[in-house]
């Protein structure tokens, strides 16, 4: 292969261009180094290669579970530049950085906690250059000072004009009496940071363009909140309303514990896996739509399904027609991919328990399609109809992913058995 650097620096790219802007972010920071770890003489012989990327400890513990998403988010991308060159295997895996400090055990602030939360400069940019499409004025109904003041102690900042002594004359007179700044100075204004500084000062800056005293009309407010979280969720956070003030929400953030998104990201990872691009519409779709059009959320789910089980069928060689329902096509799956409950044997352990869960997991997609028939997308209402909650869609939408989560590594370890050597899906 070229160097790995060069080979980085192309899977760097097809992230970014993919959107995959955490993924991105961390190969870009993250030093990295290369080991053999194994050898594979199945077809030939195989070397196994492992590519590390290191992380500040606290960083590393921050990611937790996502770790593996992303690590599969990398290889793929790896796997996709690599294939026409090699026939040997990569895969890649986060470590914590070794830490340096001789005076570990005496430090009393090694152990308290990590206040700073990483946010990726592409996010924060992503943000910022859409509020200047939109034209968003960031500072609302008040004037720059008034708002940067409920954030920061202006007079404790310096003035970047030597006729001022602090940040607050200076940013009046070129704001008011000169005017001659632009309206979006701040983002670049080196005395606030907003895309290379501290994470919590920038997610702290959003939530304070749509407080209610900033920005009293709530549509508008929701609306750009909405234009937050579809970057922010990339780097695992959200905005989220915390309370009222004048029957006006007040925001905050937080790390994003929505079981959605966890959901969403594991189909991408099956859709990366399966190399499904065809799948990336619907899981946008669902992504966008759970919280905001639930009926939406409940139709692109069982359209999931389907496509992950078209997919399947078109790895395996087995044919199926147009007008084959979701159904039909589910029993393919499971026979093809022997997951039929008749293959466990009554000496298995709980076989009862498997068979039930088996069964339910078959029947899962029909249920789907017939919620989607009551309550989705792609029928017409009469005027008494109550449409599901986003919790109802939540519940819809993790259930298609549990489905082809199963059945993609069941595939996965299927093609195992039958080439040896074969990396899977990861678990």
């Amino acid at each position: 292969m070229d160097s790995l650097e060069q080979t980085l620096a192309t899977v760097h790219d097809l992230l970014r261009a993919e959107r995959l802007d955490e993924a991105a972010a961390l190969l870009r920071r993250c030093p990295a180094s290369m080991e053999q770890v194994g050898y594979d003489n199945w077809n030939g012989g195989t070397d196994l290669y492992e590519v590390r990327l290191e992380l500040p400890p606290s960083e590393f513990a921050r990611l937790g579970t996502r770790r593996s998403q992303l690590e599969e988010q990398i290889a793929a991308r790896l796997k996709t530049v690599l294939e026409p060159e090699t026939q040997d295997w990569y895969s890649v895996r986060f470590v914590p950085a070794k830490a340096t400090r001789p005076d570990w055990r005496s430090d009393v602030q090694v152990d308290a906690p990590q206040k700073d939360i990483a946010l990726p400069r592409q996010v924060r940019q992503n943000i910022v250059d859409g509020l200047k499409l939109e034209k968003v004025a960031w500072f609302g109904t008040l004037d720059d000072v008034e708002f940067l003041s409920r954030l920061y102690d202006l007079k404790g900042l310096p003035s970047n004009d030597s006729r001022y002594k602090d940040a607050a004359g200076d940013i009046w007179q070129h704001r008011f009496n000169n005017d001659d700044w632009e309206n979006d100075w701040v983002y670049t204004d080196d005395r606030f940071k907003l895309l290379d500084g501290p994470s919590e000062a920038f997610l702290r800056f959003l939530c304070e363009i749509v407080h209610p005293v900033v920005r009293p009309s709530r549509d508008e407010a929701i609306k750009l909140v909405s234009h937050f979280n579809d970057q922010l969720r990339h780097a695992g956070w959200e905005v989220i309303e915390e309370e009222f003030i004048a029957g006006r929400p007040r925001f905050s953030y937080r790390p994003l514990r929505n079981q959605t998104a966890r959901a969403v990201m594991r189909a991408r990872t099956v859709a990366d896996a399966l190399d499904a691009g065809w799948m990336a519409k619907e899981i946008e779709r669902l992504e966008q739509a759970v919280d905001r059009d639930p009926a939406l959320a409940i139709g692109t789910a069982k359209e999931l399904v389907e496509s992950c089980c078209k997919s399947l069928l078109n790895k395996r060689g087995v044919p199926f027609t147009k007008s084959e329902d979701l159904g039909e096509l589910t029993k393919k799956v499971t026979k093809e991919l022997q997951l039929v409950p008749e293959g466990i044997t009554d000496e298995t352990k709980g076989a009862d328990n498997i068979r039930l869960i088996l069964r339910n997991l078959t029947q899962l997609t029909n249920n789907l399609a017939q919620l989607r028939g009551l309550y989705g997308t792609g029928h017409g209402r009469d005027g008494q109809h109550r449409g599901l909650q986003p919790r109802h869609a939540r519940l819809a939408v993790a259930s298609a992913v549990a489905f082809i989560d199963f059945v993609a590594e069941t595939y996965a370890q299927r093609e195992s058995l039958r080439s040896p050597g074969t990396p899977g899906i990861a678990g």
